[in-house]
């Protein structure tokens, strides 16, 4: 398969997307008229409860799942099958256990029918830059949760996609490795400014490394809020300790508070 061309310039518009799962016996309403611009170049996050359509809304935005209603349009073009130019990270790394870091990565490469070669200095580059240089020829079984997660993100970006789409990449990790992996993630999209839509249960991380962010409804998912993160880069741990930081996630969880997502203790 050879990689199709890059998606352009221009963002991401969601228009009235909405997204109806219909069994035997009922139907399920994920997503109900959603509108969401997003600039090219920009870190997105989108939080929410779980079964509020975030994953559903990724799989859209790549041409994997057609939308009940509305369209999606990525660089002015129409998404109407699979987009094969943008990477996608998931929960799970998804690692292949035969293989090695390195040719894990590669895998990428492989598949679409690049000349190894000329992405072989990048793929080590890249696995420089969060800490796996001396693991390439390692072994997924011979890594942390952490460490596979990070070679999983490096296999989204070796074919330098334009976009980049997260789901919920950390949530399997313990609090300190998720930490650090958000730190690399935002090194990482410092140096590239590429696109990301980045799904994420915790209102912490999605103020930490967004622009902006997407609060979404319970089921049928719907934009509640969408919040700007005036936070200056790069955002180290001693962010947390900023007002601004405190500002947003305190706005994010009343928000999820009102809604009942969240109760207060008694």
């Amino acid at each position: 398969m050879t990689a199709a061309a890059p998606p352009g310039g221009g963002g991401i518009v969601v228009a009235g997307v909405s997204q109806v799962f219909r069994r035997a016996d009922r139907e399920v309403r994920a997503l109900d008229a959603f509108d969401l611009e997003i600039r090219s170049g920009e870190f997105l996050s989108i939080v929410g409860p779980s079964g509020c359509g975030k994953s559903t809304l990724l799989r859209i935005v790549a041409g994997l799942l057609k939308p009940s209603g509305g369209s999606v349009a990525i660089g002015g073009r129409r998404v109407e099958r699979p987009q094969t130019a943008i990477g996608f990270v998931f929960q799970s790394p998804t690692l292949l256990e035969w293989r090695s870091v390195l040719d894990n990565v590669m895998l990428q490469i492989e598949m679409r029918g690049l000349d190894p070669a000329a992405y072989l200095e990048r793929a080590r580059r890249l696995l420089a830059s969060v800490g796996l240089a001396e693991f390439e020829n390692a072994y997924p079984r011979e890594l942390s949760g952490g460490m596979r997660q990070r070679t999983a993100i490096i296999r989204g970006l070796i074919h330098d996609p334009p976009l980049l789409l997260m789901d919920e990449p950390f949530g399997a990790l313990d609090a300190l490795t998720r930490e650090q992996m958000r730190i690399d993630l935002e090194a990482l999209w410092l140096n590239s400014h590429k696109t990301v839509i980045f799904v994420t249960h915790s209102v912490d991380e999605a103020v930490l490394l967004s622009d902006r962010v997407v609060v979404m409804s319970p089921r049928p998912g719907r934009i509640e809020r969408i919040l700007d993160v005036d936070l200056p880069r790069p955002r180290g741990v001693e962010a947390r300790d900023s007002a601004a930081f405190t500002q947003a996630t305190r706005a994010i969880t009343d928000i999820f508070l009102a809604r009942g997502v969240l109760r207060r203790a008694p």
